[in-house]
């Protein structure tokens, strides 16, 4: 029988991580009308789901015991692996014909074993990272990208829909996981060339709010210059995504290039420049404070620009 799609009203879904971006995710969940049962390790980042309506739950099997879509988006391919395969893990509660669908970055390869260990138990499991960063999880404007059986994909497309602008399916298992490191590859290297662009026309004593009206909007134009270069001038490093986060998505994305014998120097450097950055103090810090690592190298007093300078 083929899987029927999720149902506002029907459909009870689980949510597992109520982060910077994964409590904005479910938020709109609940809003489309879905039952939803939460379960994060800090009970106390879930309660604004829990005023809205949701359950709570105290572990994952918990979750998956009374879901029948689960939504993870945690930190780690570790946590990750205690979450869905812990003693206390989702397969331990997954009712056969479940979905569960991680939306951490992740290794493929663990998207992979996921998957298998799932069909061994009749249950489908997606791969589905998201890129878009705090902005994008409350404005509902993420890209999602997602491996897993296209079947079980068309079955939760609603659910990806109340959370994501731009959905593609990109193939089997691991392919989700494996599309999200092309993106943080180019976001590396756009990142390093927007934190250079800025110390440049510092350096040179231009009014940098005036720069970015000139360059934002032509082949220079990236997300990242217009959501996160005007974060830098206003000295403004909170978080939309964290330093020691787009560390760990490197890191993956380098052990990915060594098993494929490919050479990523660029990927490399931004890499250590973001361990330097964490070394600092800084990786609770947003990624655009790799401004502050690159200004330390040529001891630049790098300060925050008034809008009106």
């Amino acid at each position: 029988m083929a899987l029927q799609p999720v149902e506002p009203g029907k459909t009870r879904v689980g949510w597992i991580g109520t982060g910077v971006m994964g409590n904005s995710m479910c938020g709109h969940v609940l809003k489309g009308g879905y039952q939803v049962v939460v379960f994060n390790r800090t009970r106390e980042k879930a309660q604004n789901l829990i005023d809205q309506g949701a359950t709570w739950a105290n572990s994952p099997c918990e979750v998956a015991e009374q879901a029948d879509v689960i939504f993870t988006i945690v930190g780690y391919p570790s946590d990750v692996r205690e979450v869905y395969l812990g003693p206390d893990g989702i397969l331990n509660g997954a009712r056969s014909g479940a979905i569960l669908v991680d939306m951490t970055t992740s290794d493929p390869s663990l998207a992979v074993e996921i998957y298998n260990r799932a069909r061994e138990k009749g249950v489908y499991a997606i791969d589905a990272p998201v890129s878009g960063g705090d902005v994008g999880a409350r404005e509902a404007r993420l890209s999602i990208m997602i491996g897993g059986d296209e079947e079980a994909v068309r079955a939760v497309w609603p659910l990806f829909e109340r959370m994501g602008k731009t959905i593609v399916y990109q193939g089997p298992a691991g392919a989700g996981q494996h599309t999200k490191m092309v993106n943080q590859i180019l976001v590396a290297g756009t990142m390093i060339s927007v934190c250079e662009a800025l110390l440049y026309g510092y350096k040179a004593g231009l009014d940098l709010n005036t720069v970015l009206q000139s360059v934002s909007s032509g082949a220079a134009g990236s997300w990242t210059l217009s959501n996160l270069a005007p974060r830098m001038l206003r000295g403004n490093y909170d978080p939309g995504f964290f330093v020691e986060h787009f560390v760990k998505d490197m890191e993956i994305a380098l052990n990915e290039c060594r098993r494929m014998n490919l050479c990523l120097p660029g990927l490399a450097l931004v890499h250590q420049l973001y361990v330097a950055l964490k070394a600092q103090g800084r990786g609770r810090n947003g990624t655009q404070a790799l401004i502050l690592a690159l200004a330390e190298i040529s001891r630049i007093d790098w300060k925050p620009q008034s809008p009106t300078s």
